[in-house]
């Protein structure tokens, strides 16, 4: 499994990272960073975190 991030709605709130920190971060610049590929045994709380992120910024590849 893989994670697409459209940056250009990303707003960095961090919902996900909240949900999925051994996946998604932030770095100091407020981006966000994930971790290819999502790590086996993740796939549901990263599916989850794809499901709330508020812009819709996040989609399963």
């Amino acid at each position: 499994m893989d994670v697409k991030v459209d940056f250009d709605r990303c707003e960095a709130n961090g919902v996900c990272v909240g949900l999925a920190p051994d996946v998604f971060d932030l770095n100091d610049d407020d981006e966000l960073i994930v971790t290819h590929p999502v790590p086996e045994g993740s796939e549901d709380v990263v599916r989850e975190a794809v499901a709330q992120c508020p812009r819709a910024a996040l989609a399963e590849a």
